[in-house]
């Protein structure tokens, strides 16, 4: 990779809600701005097509490409950008529950690449929980794509505190890990940042982590701080906890190698004791 290359990226910090044709248009207004400020790959929260009652998750899923994604891939073509749809409810055509999929959209408008959440998220805060287990089927395949010229790892949310999925990824050669999340406030309060980072750092990647603001799954608020971090660990942009905003970075490619280079830890691996 060219040694001074940068490319400017953009998150779209969301608080979607249970109007999925709603949430959508705002999906769109919110990428034409960010594309508009000069960002040539902008992404989105998880599940940013609907947050609401799960138990209707399967009557609003639809097969790729759907009503959510069809005008994002209509504006990636437009005007020549990488989209990274956090994700969606895709139907499963084999079991009842959906999935929660991840979409990368080039610019062409075409699908480039989609991730189904691995791991699903339970919880019990106080008197609320979250299950997803008992709303999404989980995926079971690793995913990266290229993706502005970079080699880019696709994982959601929960994914994030199993290292293991993410070492995988820095095996395929990843530049750049998406994570989309709605990462709850209290979990996020104690977590979200020490984990984006270490991510980072430990794959020597750059992360982008769109996240979800408002009320979320289980009547539980969520934490927001979407956040763009290089390979150094060093917060690049990040959003308030509050409400909906876009960020942007531009990632240095040239610093990418630079870390690589200076601390080759990645070349440094022990695999024969871990195998």
């Amino acid at each position: 990779m060219p040694a001074s290359r940068q490319v400017t990226v953009a998150i779209a910090q969301m608080a979607s809600g249970p109007d999925k044709q709603q949430n959508i248009q705002h999906a769109v207004d919110l990428v034409k701005k960010a594309t508009g400020n000069g960002a040539t790959l902008v992404a989105l929260p998880e599940t940013f097509d609907y947050r609401g009652n799960p138990s209707i998750h399967s009557s609003i899923a639809e097969p790729l490409p759907g009503t959510a994604l069809e005008p994002l891939m209509g504006l990636a073509a437009e005007r020549g950008v990488w989209i990274l749809a956090g994700s969606v409810h895709e139907q499963n055509p084999d079991a009842s529950m959906p999935y929660n999929t991840s979409v990368l959209i080039d610019p062409r408008g075409e699908i480039a690449a989609a991730y189904r959440k691995m791991h699903l998220f339970d919880i019990t805060i106080g008197d609320r929980s979250v299950a997803e287990s008992s709303h999404y089927t989980a995926g079971t395949d690793v995913v990266c794509a290229e993706a502005a010229g970079m080699k880019a790892g696709l994982t959601i949310c929960y994914d994030i505190r199993f290292p293991e999925l993410y070492r995988r990824l820095a095996d395929f050669g990843v530049d750049l890990v998406f994570i989309p999340s709605s990462f709850t406030a209290p979990t996020g309060e104690a977590h979200w940042e020490i984990l984006v980072r270490a991510r980072a750092i430990e794959n020597q990647c750059f992360i982008v982590a769109p996240g979800q603001a408002g009320m979320g799954a289980g009547g539980i608020a969520t934490y927001g701080n979407s956040m763009i971090v290089d390979p150094w660990g060093r917060v690049l942009a990040r959003a308030p906890q509050e409400g909906e905003h876009i960020i942007s970075a531009e990632l240095d490619l040239g610093e990418l190698a630079a870390v690589r280079k200076r601390l080759p830890a990645l070349h440094s691996r022990k695999l024969p004791a871990f195998r």
